[in-house]
Order: C-alpha cells, then structure tokens, then sequence
C-alpha cells in the first residue's frame, strides 16, 4: 500500500513538472499570456484521464501535455490550440461532450477537438479503409481550421516517439501509417523539422538494423564532416564579417532516413552519398524590405570565393513554395573537389521553413510574401474540397491522389497574360487545364507550350508559358486519367466519367424494361444474369451501361436465350457464398499451426520449413530470409510475407493495418530463394568467365539467368541466382567486389 502510495505521489510529481515546462514555454513565447485558460484546460484534462494508465505505464495525462508541448514549443501555436491539445482525447475517451467543452471553454475550443475527435472515430465498413476514411475527415475539418491538422500532427508525432511499447505488428501498422500520410502533410504544411522526425522514427520501427548501421556510420564520420565544415566556412565568415551581416553558419546534415532512401533509390552503399553535409546561413537582415536584397548579397559573396555548380542554382524568394518556404540554394565546390549545398535565409524565413503556416501568425505585417505564402494555403485548401466534393467509392484511391499533391516538387507555369502558377513537378498540360478550371479541363484538346503545340499528355518544365486550346465537343476521355497527375484533375476525370457511368446506365436500364415489357417478360434476376452471361459480362451495371452506350444492341438472339428452359446442365440458382471473418481465421490458424499466429500477444509469426507451405511470398518484392518483413493476413486463410518497405505494404498498412502481423524469417538454410545481383565495370576480355568462375567454383552457387551488356568500354550485368538468405546475398557481393574489373555489386529487386 506504501509502495503505491509512493508511485502515485512520482506521478503526481512528473505530471506538474510536465505542466510546468509546458507554461514556461508558452510565456517566453510571442502570444499574449493566457495561462489562467491553459490550467483550466490541464486540471480539466486530468481530472476526466484519472487513474487511467498508457501502454508505457505513464499517466494518461503525460500524453496530452506532450502533446500541447509540441503544439506550443515545435509549431508555435497559442492558447486556444493549446487547450484543445490538452483536451483532444477527452470527448473519445471519457463521457464528456463537445456540449460540456464549449460551455466550459467556449466554441473555439469545442470545434477544434470536435474535428480532432471525429478523425479518431468511425468504422466505414470492411471495404472500405477506415483510417483512408479518418484521413478523408482529416481533411474535411482542416479545411475549417488549420489548427486541427496541425495538433493531429502534434498527436502523431508524440505517439511515434513513445512507439516503442506497443507490439510489433503495431508499429509497422503506426509506423507505415505516418510514412503514408503525416510525413507529407507534415512536408506539404512546411513542418521541415517534424517531417524529418516523422520519417526517421518510421524507419527507425520499421528497419531497426539498417538504422543502427546508419547512425553509427554518422556518427564515425562526424570528425571529417566538422573538418570539412569548418575549412569550407571559415573564408565566408571572414567576408561576412567584413560586410557587417549579422548571422549564423549551420551544419545541416541529412537525416538517416533520407540517406537511406538515396541508398535505395540510387543502390548505392553508404560511403557513396557524397551530400550528406550542407551548410545553412541564417542571417538577420536590416530590414524587412532589405532581406531579399541581403540574401542576393550573401549569394554573390559566396560565390565569388567558390564555384557555383552551374544547374543547381534555386531561388525560392521570388516565387516562395506552395508551404511558404522562401530562401536561395546553391551549390558550391570545395577546393579539394566536393560539392556541397549552401542554404541561404532570414530568420524569418528559417522559421517558416521550420514552422511553416503557423509562422505566419507571426509575421501578419502584411508584407508581400507573407500574403502570398497564404494564399498559397487557401489555393490548396480548396483544391482539397473541390476533391472532397466529389464522393469517391474507393477510399484508398482518394487517398493516393490526395499523396500525389503531397510530396511533389514545384515549378512554375506560365500563363499567356504573364501570370506565375506554382504547379507540382511532372505535370502535363491537361492538370494545368483543370488547376484553371474544371470547364476548361474537360474541353482540353490540346495545349500551346511556348508558342508550340503539344498533346494533352505533354510534361511542363519550370518557366513554360502555357496556352490551352479546347472545343465544345470535347468529352473528358477514360485515358486521361492515365496521364493526369495531379489530386485535382484525377478526382475531377474520375468524377466526370462516373457522372456519365451513371447516364449510360440510366438510359441502358429504361432501354432494357423497355425490351422486357415488348417480350412480355419479367427483368428478374436470372434473366439478367443469361444477359450477361450471354454478353460476357461480370456485372450488371457493366451490362447496362454497355445498353446505354449502344455496344450492346438487344435483339433476337436475346430473346432466344432468354426463353430457353433452364436444367441442370444450363442455369444454376446463385447461392451467394460468404467467407468467413478474420476473427475465425485466426482461430483456425491458432489451433492448425505449430508456430501460430496471435495477434494479440507479443508471440511473433515464426516461418519454418514445416509451415513454409501456409505462407506466400509476396511477387510485388520478392523477400528472402534475412529482409525486414511482415505478415499480411488476407481472406483465404493465408499469411502474405512483403517487405517492409515494399509500396503494398505500405498501402497495406494504411488501408487494412489491422491485419498486419509482425513476422520473424528464418529457415535455417533448408530452403533456397531466387535473388537478383546487378553489377558493372570496366569491360574487359575475360570479365564474364571470372564472375562466372566465383559464383560457380568459389561459392558453387546455381544461376538461374545471367544477361550482361557491354557499351563503350562500360559492362552491365544481371545475375539470377538461388541463395538462402541475406547473408548468403552478403558473402556473394563481397566476393565478387574482389574482381578488379567490378566496380559496383548490388542487389535488386
């Protein structure tokens, strides 16, 4: 009794010093002081998680004050969102209402964890993907208030940082979630920091082994990189100096995920990711008219003591990026021959980059780039309702087309009257049709690019002046969709097509009851299916929309058939066959396997030569032992093994994360798995029979298909070969790095 006693007085403790560091954060903050609201929320919030405990064993109320932490402290906000932070988990978790909240705090308060509120609940069926749909009201209520998405970012990103007492299953299913969707909210709303965080603690879950190497390797590498840094900023200190600039030279070095990504991306190892150091400068500038000027100045500085690289040169001050990011990039070499980036921006523009739109808050002086930077927000927040408008019937679709705005890159596009509009890297004429309008896009048949004309599918560059042409016969084609890239015109195509998918089978369903009632029939269920059976048809709607579209023309040979008696032989009744829940195929699988699978219990899927045959290996990604995998639990009782960074899986975890199970592999060397190992070098004669002769005599191992090309003195090859396991896949690389000619050894998917 003593002893609990003692843990509640510690928790009693650590929760007020919690509260604490939280007030003192908000007062040295910019906002006006209004901790009196703040403590009534906090004391509100404790009182309705008393006794309630996390996974971790901390109080409940641990999480909301991290939560407002990061709401106050990363993203700058003020009391109104502080107080919703503190009270985002009441209204789910506890009996009070969104009523008692606005009574007690008023409606600000009340709406902000309305939303947050309405994006935790719900289940949309077993179709539909129920965090796609969470996502879909996400969206919904930020285009309200901004506040709520910047919160549930604030909520994602504690949840990560305390990932580590849930299961497995359930950090690949968080984990894959936050890669999928918060990452690149995070990217599109200028949270550059937490983006970054975002990210690394998703790989760090995801693949702990190849995060570990990483950070070590950063860390063996931190002298050199602080030596390099300093040599290469010391001579721009000393001009600076010189020219009187009030700064700061930062060391920005990429994170671990991202070092990876160019790793995977590029299948290149560690030691050949030469950018992993870039150098920012932050100045304070005279003057807040000056700061463009200023930055120009440090650039010209810069340059004149190194070479710029002539096509990296990136000026984000004349047309800021879509998320408010202003500053200018170039990239310089190193007396002894590296190139390395140069950041260059204002303190207020390193704070938007860090903070994003809610830095803007802050800088409301109505200065030119402040106003555009926000009307950058409400061009996208609109894009998004103009997509929401539009019920779209597959949840996770949406959600693609949503992640295709997300992360994408910015150029710029001319209009013929001079005008600049921001638009994502890779898109063609025909989403710069619909960005205008969508009228406009639906009667595009073509486009002017710099005085040229082009076909709708044509890619726009950076600085392409852009004329669309159309005609009032113009009808929007099912085909475009596989050209549209951005979120808006693949939403507005898709709910064009549907809208007149729906006609035609309004006009094929009255011109079929118009052919039964001639034949003196009923339009029965049978007598659609010999239609479409007849037809070759799957669906009725397909049947009827082919009618409506006059591709089927019913006649007399329907009508035949339709008459035909039906046997044994001919028409059997349709019985629908449902299969059983999930639930019932885990319970099968627990009592038929001698590894089982529990979902709930911290007893992962052991895959051995025995229960091999249960499980199926994903084409999508081809996994061998030894890769960071998962389970996927599908319908007919079978277990799907992925990768974990294989693109279905990542949709996996976001459109049925609930069915994901953590899965250890290991066979033990009983089984063998294809791999693919690609190579090049210099082609020299003999080449081909030494990579032969060390698979063969040195490592006798069996190769399935070997294609090699040789160009201008350069050899590519593709090796096919049967290994165990990664490490068999290791010990392969390694020796046939040993050949001189052999420059690189990777493996591929």
């Amino acid at each position: 009794m003593e002893e609990l006693a003692h843990k509640d007085m510690d928790d009693e403790i650590m929760v007020s010093q919690a509260f604490q560091h939280l007030v003192d954060t908000y007062l040295n903050s910019r906002h006006r002081k209004k901790v009196e609201v703040i403590t009534k929320a906090f004391n509100f919030a404790k009182q309705a998680h008393k006794g309630v405990r996390r996974l971790s064993g901390e109080p409940y109320i641990m999480h909301p004050i991290a939560v407002a932490q990061i709401v106050c402290e990363e993203i700058g906000l003020g009391s109104t969102s502080i107080c919703a932070a503190l009270l985002h988990d009441v209204v789910e978790d506890t009996d009070y209402t969104v009523e008692d909240i606005s009574n007690i705090f008023g409606e600000k308060v009340a709406r902000i964890v309305d939303g947050l509120t309405k994006i935790s609940g719900g289940i949309f069926g077993d179709q539909a993907s129920a965090q796609a749909e969470s996502f879909k009201k996400l969206l919904l209520t930020m285009s309200d208030d901004i506040r709520v998405i910047l919160i549930k970012i604030s909520d994602r990103l504690h949840n990560m940082r305390t990932l580590g007492s849930q299961l497995p299953n359930k950090q690949y299913k968080i984990a894959g979630e936050t890669l999928y969707i918060y990452a690149p909210l995070a990217h599109r709303l200028g949270l550059n920091k937490i983006k970054e965080e975002l990210e690394d603690l998703s790989f760090r879950y995801e693949h702990p082994e190849e995060y570990q190497q990483i950070k070590e390797k950063l860390a063996l590498t931190q002298k050199q990189r602080v030596s390099v840094f300093d040599e290469f900023t010391g001579p721009i200190r000393r001009q600076l100096d010189r020219m009187g600039f009030k700064y700061e030279i930062k060391a920005r070095v990429k994170t671990p995920y991202s070092i990876w990504s160019k790793m995977q991306n590029k299948h290149i190892p560690f030691e050949e990711v030469y950018d992993i150091l870039a150098v920012r400068i932050i100045f304070e500038p005279k003057s807040i008219e000056d700061e463009i000027n200023e930055c120009f100045q440090i650039y010209v500085c810069t340059s004149s003591i190194y070479k710029p690289h002539p096509e990296r040169f990136r000026d984000w001050l004349s047309h800021p990026k879509a998320n408010g990011y202003q500053a200018l990039h170039v990239t310089l070499m190193t007396p002894k021959g590296q190139w390395i980036e140069v950041q260059i921006r204002s303190t207020r523009m390193d704070e938007m980059a860090e903070q994003g739109f809610a830095a803007h808050w802050k800088y409301k002086e109505g200065t030119k780039t402040t106003l555009d930077s926000e009307n950058e927000l409400e061009k996208w927040l609109h894009t998004i309702k103009e997509i929401l408008d539009d019920p779209q019937p597959n949840a996770l679709d949406f959600l693609d087309a949503i992640k295709l705005n997300l992360y994408a890159s910015e150029i710029f596009v001319v209009t013929p009257k001079g005008e600049f509009k921001t638009m994502p890297a890779d898109c063609t004429a025909l989403d710069f049709a619909f960005s205008i309008h969508t009228v406009l896009g639906s009667h595009c048949i073509g486009a002017k690019v710099n005085h040229v004309l082009v076909p709708l599918s044509h890619k726009l560059q950076s600085g392409d002046q852009v004329e669309i042409l159309t005609s009032k016969t113009q009808r929007v084609q099912p085909e475009w969709i596989n050209f549209a890239t951005t979120a808006k015109a693949k939403g507005k195509i898709q709910a064009i097509l549907r809208r007149e998918e729906r006609d035609m089978q309004k006009k094929g369903e009255e011109i079929l009851n118009e052919f039964f009632e001639k034949a003196e029939m009923e339009p029965n269920s049978l007598n659609l299916d010999k239609l479409c059976t007849l037809h070759g048809v799957k669906l009725r709607e397909q049947l009827l929309s082919a009618i409506g579209k006059q591709t089927i023309i019913l006649g007399e040979n329907d009508l035949d058939v339709l008459r035909e008696k039906t046997g044994n032989n001919k028409w059997k009744k349709y019985i629908p066959f449902f299969k059983s829940g999930r639930k019932e195929i885990q319970t099968s699988l627990h009592e038929t396997h001698e590894s089982p699978i529990v979902i709930d219990k911290k007893k992962p899927v052991i895959l051995n030569e025995e229960n091999i045959r249960r499980f199926i290996i994903g084409k999508c990604c081809h996994p061998i032992p030894g890769d960071d995998v998962l389970g996927y639990l599908d319908s007919d009782n079978r277990v799907v093994i992925h990768k974990r960074n294989c693109p279905v899986a990542d949709k996996l975890k976001v459109s049925d994360g609930n069915h994901i199970l953590a899965a250890v592999w290991d066979t033990h060397k009983a089984l063998y798995f294809p791999a693919t190992i690609h190579l090049n070098g210099i082609d020299h004669i003999g080449v081909l029979n030494r990579i032969t002769s060390t698979l063969f005599d040195q490592l006798n191992v069996n190769i399935h298909k070997l294609t090699i090309e040789a160009n201008d003195g350069i050899f590519e090859c593709d090796v096919q070969l049967s290994v165990h396991d990664v490490q068999d896949v290791r010990a392969i690389c390694k020796e046939l790095k040993q050949i001189k000619e052999v420059q690189e050894v990777t493996r591929i998917s």
